[in-house]
């Protein structure tokens, strides 16, 4: 598994940890004192790193390789999933899959951003970057579940939308507008969750929702942390203190009251343990779906306006 800089402490007490147990067993010696020292300090020492992780260090778990994406999460926490293709204009989107799924019973519409694990993979999920086509295959299949009185669910994971001039040629910024425009409008519930990245326009595509949640380790932002440094420091090296000045990590965007929930991970991340991040997964997803339900269609729209509404304000102490 691909190993961050900051794990490094870890792995060197663990692998100090399994020497001294194979020289245990192999030289019959007791160095039962030595073990329990070493597995002490190694829970000391996850419980540190993990409990205290930076928002860069954060943005490297959501950028992570072997992290869960969309699919996984699709195949572990929802009971049936049968996708559809196609914006019924172009052409069809690999790189945001969507179609009807069912959780606990209850039917909805699932959709959003899905990379690949290699190399082959991710050329045809574009990097989990998606052009034109994809958004308005999503807005097809949210008209739809608007149409059969069907909940959406997005899952957002993607560094932006697809910034090439193909892209730019068939209007992605019209693409993404109308989006906006549109979610803000249908008359059945929407939960958005951003998995890993939630990048500008290409995350907010799907991402206006009556509720927005993260999993822990993921971030949010209107630009990288990489850009963000490049402008103002002028150097993309400062990106850690970006990441740090944008409060683009979850813990602190649910501080903010820019989303509504944070979905909490194994220590170290989901790709830890994709079983435990995908029964969290759906536990808060169904909790969610319940809770909005329960809304009139009047008062699901007017408070999803409202929630949009107060994005920005700010009071002078």
């Amino acid at each position: 598994m691909e190993l961050l800089e900051f794990e490094k402490p870890i792995v060197e007490l663990e692998d100090e940890l399994n020497l001294l147990k194979e020289k245990s067993v192999s030289q019959k010696i007791d160095l039962s004192g030595e073990i329990s020292s070493i597995e002490e300090k190694l829970v000391e020492t996850r419980r540190d790193i993990y409990d205290n992780l930076s928002p860069w260090q954060r943005v490297q778990i959501a950028r992570h390789t072997k992290r869960p994406f969309m699919l996984d999460y699709v195949a572990k926490a929802f009971d049936h999933f049968t996708e559809l293709h196609g914006d019924r204009i172009l052409g069809d989107d690999h790189s945001m899959p969507g179609g009807f799924g069912t959780i606990a019973g209850q039917r909805c519409v699932v959709l959003g951003h899905q990379k690949g694990r290699d190399l082959k993979e991710n050329l045809k999920r574009n990097f989990g970057s998606a052009h034109p086509e994809g958004y308005r295959k999503s807005l097809r299949l949210m008209q739809m579940a608007e149409k059969f009185s069907l909940p959406i669910v997005t899952l957002i994971d993607t560094p932006g939308a697809y910034p090439g001039i193909g892209a730019e040629e068939r209007n992605i910024a019209e693409a993404i507008a109308r989006n906006l425009r549109e979610m803000m409008l249908l008359r059945v519930p929407i939960i958005a969750v951003v998995l890993g990245e939630g990048g500008s326009g290409g995350a907010l595509g799907i991402g206006v929702a009556d509720r927005v949640l993260m999993m822990e380790n993921a971030y949010y932002s209107v630009i990288s942390p990489e850009g963000c440094a490049a402008i103002l420091w002028k150097h993309r090296k400062f990106a850690p203190e970006a990441a740090e000045a944008m409060k683009i990590a979850a813990p602190d965007l649910a501080k903010l009251g820019l989303i509504d929930g944070v979905i909490p991970e194994v220590p170290g991340g989901a790709h830890h343990d994709l079983g435990a991040a995908a029964m969290a997964f759906r536990s808060e997803l169904v909790k969610r779906l319940e809770e909005l339900k329960a809304l009139p269609t009047a008062d699901l729209l007017n408070q999803r306006y409202e929630k949009f509404r107060k994005f920005g304000e700010w009071t002078e102490a």
